[in-house]
């Protein structure tokens, strides 16, 4: 059977006609014009984001650090957002997990039960017993980072192994294996890199949260193709690109709107 999170962002692909994931990350500093520079301030210029976003985009991903940055009131307004999201997109916390196994339970059971993700992301340098935690969430999906959109994925993950390849290739493998058993993994593969495509005939059925598409220099036209070749599922996140380029004295929601119009497949 098919994990619900997955159905639900095929569905929105068809939908909706595009593959953007609208990223969450506030940054006081960059709130538009209206907007008080304060945690209301993020609450109301979010809450604006994701009524303008919405049906032109199959997810969310709020990076939780950016609400971490605020302390205690930043993860309250995090979990007041879920319920603003509608419930047939899905929310992908940003959280970048994996610990010892008890230590990791306890972040999934926050991630998912308290913080109310559809999905969230995982690093799974600490072995399987950092990730399984996670993976008992049958209903849950969960995107463990394969190879990454920022330069320094080459310090470890582009590294060679003695039984060849790349560490990177080994830890989609691996995913390959645990999406096998558990039906809910998928993988982190920036859109910056150009092993994206091996990346993908590795990675089979696993479906893609893909970073690295607009400020960071990934070009959505090239990376859909690849990461979708096969008709697999791939999640294209933007961020910075959607929540701050409207020009000064332009609305935003219509300038929100306008950008997302161009990754719409008509």
């Amino acid at each position: 059977m098919l994990n619900p999170v997955i159905r639900q962002l095929v569905e929105n692909s068809q939908r909706f006609r595009t593959h953007v994931c609208v990223g969450l990350d506030p940054d006081i500093q960059k709130l538009p014009y209206g907007f008080d520079r304060t945690v209301a301030g993020v609450k109301a210029f979010l809450t604006e984001v994701i009524r303008a976003s919405t049906g032109l985009c199959i997810a969310f991903k709020p990076n939780i650090s950016f609400f971490e940055g605020m302390g205690f009131p930043g993860l309250t307004m995090l979990s007041e957002l879920r319920g603003i999201c509608p419930t047939d997109v899905p929310w992908i916390i940003d959280g970048k997990r994996g610990d010892i196994g008890n230590t990791s339970a306890m972040q999934a059971r926050f991630m998912f039960d308290h913080l109310g993700a559809d999905a969230t992301t995982l690093h799974p340098y600490m072995g399987d017993d950092s990730v399984r935690p996670f993976f008992e969430y049958h209903d849950k999906l969960n995107f463990v980072l394969g190879l990454t959109s920022n330069s320094g994925a080459d310090t470890f993950e582009k590294l060679g192994m003695a039984t060849g390849g790349g560490l990177w290739e080994t830890v989609i493998r691996r995913c390959v294996d645990w999406h096998h058993e558990f039906g809910n993994v998928g993988l982190v593969v920036g859109g910056t890199q150009g092993e994206l495509g091996k990346a993908r005939a590795i990675a089979g059925k696993c479906p893609f949260l893909i970073p690295g598409v607009g400020a960071q220099g990934g070009a959505y036209d090239q990376v859909l193709p690849v990461a979708t070749g096969g008709g697999h599922v791939a999640v294209i996140n933007m961020s910075r690109s959607i929540l701050y380029g409207t020009p000064p004295g332009g609305d935003f929601s219509d300038g929100i709107r306008a950008e997302l119009s161009k990754f719409v497949n008509h």
